[in-house]
């Protein structure tokens, strides 16, 4: 059980101690740090913040803790209730608010929650703004209102269906050609908000969908990461139901992966791939995704005439270079698609639409697509960390091993090979060390991410 207090917002298991998990207190603490540093960077004499949980079993306790805090701070709250991430980023500045909060814990399991804090834009606060609120956290320097200026609650269920009628309004997004092609989907909804927000997409855009796990209760019937060995239901069925593809997206909807039409993965990877191969075709341009991510995206974007440019990872660093290098897509390699024509936040919505209308103008399965790209296999691993362990020194013995190599220490350490790479970092949000790695086979991956593993543990003397 922990609590991991990161630039990126609270995120923490429920239950347990004050400080060592995301507790009662630890909500409301991190909630009146959050709404101390909108008052005290804004000159609005009233402010207002935008509020979207996913289903987890926890969110309606952490959502009333989280209202209620920031309504003792005289801020007034829009709430759009069972919501997703992209949701909320995009209700953020319609409502011209001050900020937004989405309660979730993206792809963790259900014990876990979290508070992720966006600007007034609808982005993810960069991580100076991240080290003020964590100071005002820590320093606990609140100043609640009294009796007759308490905030107000605006309640607001319509912003799942704005958020739709958005992505269908996209120039790149042609739901009568979708339609016409009648094509047949499963979806896997994790029991979370995607359940409700993706049929209703699917449906408007003429698409047959198969629906597991739609029912938003909170109760994730399998590990919510949209890894491989977490979807065998779903590759099953599409198999089953003869479907021209499958569909996952997290508990938030922010991470997207495509099951291809012969039950096999389409590859994480690749959902970024395909949408920005689509995208590049019809306005060409320059593309950005993290450290971690494949260089498939790289190859695409070259064979379009485009420049290609990886950030350090984390949504905020990936937004941060795509506006420096006005990338017209961008994202990460976890299935996280950002398209600046809607906004600057992964959107599994922006996703699906771009990818069926894609498919709608191609004579070809989803496999075949999948393989007419840049072939690349990754592995990813991770090694729990201990507080014995110290990553730190870990990353630079890494280091200086492979000095002779192409390295990055730009966010952990990347060497590049020849043929294939590997990436090492600290999680900012789980107590682990990531290892991902990436060549022109599994096989290749695989040994090469055995390698590096027993490396470090030979470092760390584990």
């Amino acid at each position: 059980m922990t609590l991991i207090k990161s630039i990126s917002g609270i995120r923490g298991t429920i239950g347990g101690k004050v400080g060592d998990n995301l507790t009662p207190v630890d909500a409301v603490k991190f909630a009146s740090a959050y709404g101390t540093f909108l008052k005290q960077n804004s000159s609005n004499e009233r402010l207002k913040v935008v509020i979207g949980r996913d289903a987890r079993i926890s969110g309606p306790m952490i959502h009333n803790l989280v209202i209620n805090t920031l309504l003792g701070l005289g801020i007034d709250i829009i709430d759009l209730g069972l919501s997703t991430t992209p949701t909320v980023e995009i209700a953020v500045p319609l409502e011209n608010a001050d900020g937004g909060i989405i309660l979730t814990a993206s792809h963790n399991p259900k014990q876990w929650n979290a508070l992720k804090l966006l600007n007034s834009k609808g982005e993810f606060l960069s991580g100076k703004e991240g080290e003020l609120i964590l100071e005002i956290a820590e320093s606990e320097a609140f100043d609640f209102v009294d009796v007759d200026s308490l905030g107000e609650i605006t309640i607001n269920d319509a912003y799942m269906d704005i958020h739709i009628d958005e992505v269908l309004n996209l120039t790149l997004v042609d739901a009568e050609a979708v339609a016409k092609r009648k094509f047949k989907v499963v979806l896997d909804g994790v029991n979370s908000s995607g359940g409700i927000i993706i049929p209703k997409l699917l449906e408007l855009m003429g698409v047959e969908c198969v629906k597991l796990y739609c029912e938003p209760n909170g109760q994730f019937p399998h590990n919510p990461e949209p890894l491989k060995e977490h979807l065998g239901d779903i590759c099953k069925l599409v198999v089953e139901e003869k479907a021209d593809f499958g569909i996952v997206v997290d508990p938030d909807v922010d991470r997207l992966a495509f099951i291809s039409n012969d039950g096999e993965m389409f590859g994480e990877e690749y959902t970024l791939v395909a949408c920005a191969d689509y995208v590049l075709s019809k306005t060409p341009g320059n593309t950005v995704s993290n450290m971690s991510s494949s260089r498939a995206l790289r190859d695409i974007t070259n064979k379009h005439n485009g420049n290609y440019k990886a950030s350090s990872v984390g949504e905020v660093n990936v937004v941060a270079l795509m506006k420096e290098t006005n990338a017209i897509i961008g994202g990460e390699g976890n299935g996280g698609i950002i398209y600046p024509e809607s906004h600057y936040g992964r959107d599994s919505l922006v996703g699906v639409a771009l990818f069926l209308t894609h498919l709608a103008s191609l004579d070809c399965t989803v496999a075949e697509l999948r393989a007419s790209y840049p072939q690349y296999y990754m592995s990813k691993n991770k090694i729990e960390l201990t507080p014995q362990i110290d990553v730190d020194a870990i990353l630079v013995a890494m280091t200086e091993k492979y000095k002779n190599e192409d390295i990055s220490t730009i966010d952990g350490v990347k060497i590049d090979f020849a043929t294939e790479w590997v990436h090492l970092r600290k999680s900012n949000t789980e107590p682990i060390i990531r290892i991902y790695t990436e060549a022109p086979t599994q096989v290749e991956a695989d040994v090469l991410a055995i390698r590096i593993i027993e490396e470090i543990k030979s470092i760390a003397g584990i």
